[in-house]
């Protein structure tokens, strides 16, 4: 099966995506997330400049480890020509595709005209699409928002069909505005104007939170399949929950206690492989709130986590808690 079929492959599966995050969808994170029912990842947002000077962190960016598949590399700029070149250097790390990166919305990346600084000028954005899609034998797909601001102004839908036409093999639209951030709702009937524009696969994306959330988002909209962002940050349990939902229509029972303070065991070790203990174990933290919600003493175990630099006291705090709550549930047997 050649690239391109096999990624139309992957879409017709109804996908629920790992989104690209800066310094969150690492090699070690995407380990993680495949465990727990994520099949197709998309890696960090990669700098071009950073990648064509060979800068050591957008080389480890786009290292796929063996496993590590299917996964998309994604790249971001704002010149055409870099962006081409440097997709041409990602190509070489012989990702699933390769994704332009023309949403985030972040004014560091935007106002210099890269992310969603491209939808400020729809025609500039085509133009750069062909370019990069004409350097590389691999699919090129592009990750987009609604339009830049304000809401009056959506060009997703005329851009979906020139983004088609310049040969961009699928479409990720995140329902709001570059100048919306977080803020407000997500509004998934943008995603199935575009969707209803093309023939290309179109992946939604915005407040996809739950299981549910995937499964009505698919049923509104008609995309090709869902993609979840910071929700997986918290809980990465929901690519299980929504990929049972989806394959059955029956939910799934939540990760239990003991699988949660293991999960951050487990994190916690890759992390540290990875990164060193106190960078690795620094980075962990981010992730805890959302890992040991419900488990009993969750604040007091976070507090003191949040304060202890070595893996092994990690290590000890969490199978403490581990033995409390086995206690917990004998007695209430």
């Amino acid at each position: 099966m050649n690239p391109f079929e096999n990624l139309q492959a992957l879409y017709a599966e109804r996908p629920v995506i790992l989104a690209p995050m800066e310094d969150v969808t690492d090699a070690v994170f995407r380990k993680l997330c495949r465990s727990v029912g994520a099949r197709f990842c998309v890696t960090e947002f990669v700098n071009v400049e950073g990648l064509l000077r060979g800068c050591r962190n957008a080389k480890r960016k786009i290292s796929l480890p063996e496993g590590d598949a299917p996964t998309v590399i994604q790249i971001y700029g704002s010149d055409p020509e870099r962006l081409a070149e440097a997709a041409s250097v990602a190509e070489s790390a012989a990702p699933t595709a390769l994704d332009i990166n023309c949403g985030c919305w972040v004014p560091k990346i935007a106002a210099r005209g890269a992310g969603a600084g491209w939808l400020r000028n729809p025609a500039a954005m085509v133009a750069m699409a062909k370019m990069v899609v004409q350097r590389v034998a691999l699919p090129v797909t592009v990750k987009t928002r609604i339009g830049y601001g304000p809401e009056s102004d959506m060009p997703i839908v005329d851009l979906a069909r020139r983004l088609e036409d310049a040969g961009v093999q699928a479409l990720t639209v995140h329902c709001r505005t570059a100048q919306m951030g977080h803020s407000g709702a997500a509004d998934w009937s943008w995603a199935a104007r575009a969707r209803e524009a093309v023939s290309i696969p179109v992946v939604v994306n915005g407040d996809i939170k739950t299981a549910d959330d995937a499964r009505r988002a698919l049923a509104e909209t008609g995309c090709a399949g869902t993609m979840v962002g910071r929700r997986a940050i918290d809980h990465p349990w929901i690519f299980r929950e929504a990929r049972t939902l989806l394959d059955t229509g029956v939910e799934c029972a939540p990760p239990t206690w003991d699988e949660r303070i293991e999960l951050c065991k487990v994190h916690l070790a890759a992390n540290v492989e990875a990164r060193g203990e106190r960078h690795g174990v620094a980075v962990t933290r981010r992730h805890l709130t959302g890992y040991l919600k419900g488990i009993p003493g969750a604040a007091a175990l976070r507090q003191r986590l949040v304060v202890t630099d070595s893996m092994q006291g990690c290590y000890e705090l969490l199978d403490a808690s581990r033995e409390q709550v086995a206690a917990r549930g004998t007695e209430a047997a």
